[in-house]
């Protein structure tokens, strides 16, 4: 499992129902090395709360989950 996932929007967004199961299966309990969001919060990068872990915005998910 990715070590942000516990803080990660991507889990909130899964579990109100608005994010694919696929996503947190490839990547957040999957190869979460080859997941952009994982790379740039490594790397001390901002990103948004709607970016998908392949680097995507979805605009219909919130900019920030507060």
């Amino acid at each position: 499992m990715c070590k942000w996932y516990p803080v990660c929007p991507m889990k909130t967004f899964y579990e109100r129902g608005v994010l694919d199961k696929h996503w947190i299966e490839q990547f957040c309990f999957g190869n979460y090395g080859r997941c952009i969001r994982y790379q740039m919060e490594e790397s001390g990068k901002p990103h948004p709360d709607n970016m998908l872990p392949d680097g995507s915005i979805n605009a219909k998910l919130p900019k920030t989950t507060q």
